[in-house]
């Protein structure tokens, strides 16, 4: 087996100006294109090639228009609104813990959302674990009021327990958004695969209880990478077509803000897996810390930051609390860079 040491990470640096040059290649099938791209290999210095010097395969991973996901086409960036029907959220615990809440701040997020991602369990740095017949509780109900209300958008489960996703399939739910990409539960690979339904797989280590005690990497964008890759095939051995898979490097979750930054300048490597990328970093801790505010309710501004960084890297999907103030956001930049509306 080839050294892993000797392996070349390709990272198109993505630009989205108006003026694209000859020659330049489009940044899975999206608005962004790059004409360059940053070489990366473990113990060596980064190094520039010309987009012209890849090989057939690699142009495919990083240029090949992403298929529909779950329904939902991805030739522009997507709004995912998070909806946590929980008591302990960093950021909203409590606020929609009722299902007549819940139902309420769905309808309101529909309005600006293009998915729903609906979770029953904090996730949060030091949150305690969740039954199964609880977060249930909390989550099927509300996502079948939803549908009998006639909500047609896609919803997500946000999930790492099999009987919750499975009892969220029943009542309405569309995809599968799993923060340890199918390791907690043994049995949450093979119910994707028998749903057919879309799943998410995010990079987490350890549980939310622990997992921000001392997290540590050789190098934290390489071994990101190479864990989502080993996560990819391990879900498509169980049986998940490779265009029902899509993934998110998991800003927060065992990763301290340098991590974090370090995941977010080269963001852009995660389209070398040929997989549409989710990014999930809505008010979350280094947002605060480096914007100086710490009421998470009130990080905004620094989101939507982060939240169009993500897109001008090409990102398809970013996951958002502060819905309608994204959606004006992303129809300014995209009116900026493209000419059209979000």
């Amino acid at each position: 087996m080839k050294d892993a040491r000797l392996r070349d990470y390709l990272r198109p640096i993505a630009m989205s100006d108006v003026e694209r040059p000859a020659g330049a290649l489009p940044l899975a099938g999206g608005a962004c294109w790059f004409d360059r791209v940053e070489v990366l290999r473990r113990g060596t210095e980064p190094r520039i090639v010309a987009a012209s010097d890849l090989d057939a395969a690699a142009r495919d991973r990083l240029c090949a228009p992403r298929p529909d996901f779950g329904g939902l086409s991805l030739d522009r960036p997507r709004i995912m609104g998070i909806l946590n029907v929980t008591p302990d959220s960093f950021s909203d615990g409590g606020l929609f813990l009722k299902p007549e809440a819940a139902v309420m701040q769905a309808r309101m997020m529909a309005s600006g959302a293009d998915i729903l991602d609906i979770g029953g369990e904090s996730t949060r740095p030091g949150a305690a674990e969740v039954s199964v017949d609880e977060e249930t509780l909390r989550t099927a109900p509300v996502i079948g009021a939803l549908r009998e209300g006639g909500l047609d958008l896609p919803i997500s489960i946000d999930t790492r327990k099999a009987g919750v996703a499975r009892a969220a399939l029943q009542a309405g739910a569309s995809w599968v958004n799993d923060v340890t990409a199918l390791q907690f539960d043994k049995g949450m690979a093979a119910l994707v695969a028998e749903s057919a339904a879309p799943v998410i797989l995010m990079h987490s280590i350890a549980t939310p209880a622990t997992m921000q005690d001392d997290p540590r990497y050789d190098d934290v964008l390489l071994d990101v990478y190479d864990a989502l890759a080993t996560r990819v095939a391990e879900a498509e051995a169980a049986g998940i077509a490779h265009d029902r898979i899509a993934i998110d490097p998991g800003i927060g979750f065992g990763k301290t803000l340098t991590h974090n930054l370090a995941l977010l300048q080269r963001l852009s490597l995660f389209h070398d897996l040929g997989l549409p990328v989710l990014l999930g970093a809505s008010r979350k801790r280094f947002i605060g810390t480096i914007g100086a505010e710490a009421e998470a309710a009130r990080r905004m501004p620094g989101s939507l930051a982060v939240a169009l960084w993500g897109v001008a890297q090409g990102v398809q999907m970013i996951r958002v609390h502060d819905v309608t103030e994204t959606r004006q956001a992303l129809s300014l930049w995209q009116a900026c860079t493209t000419g059209g509306a979000a």
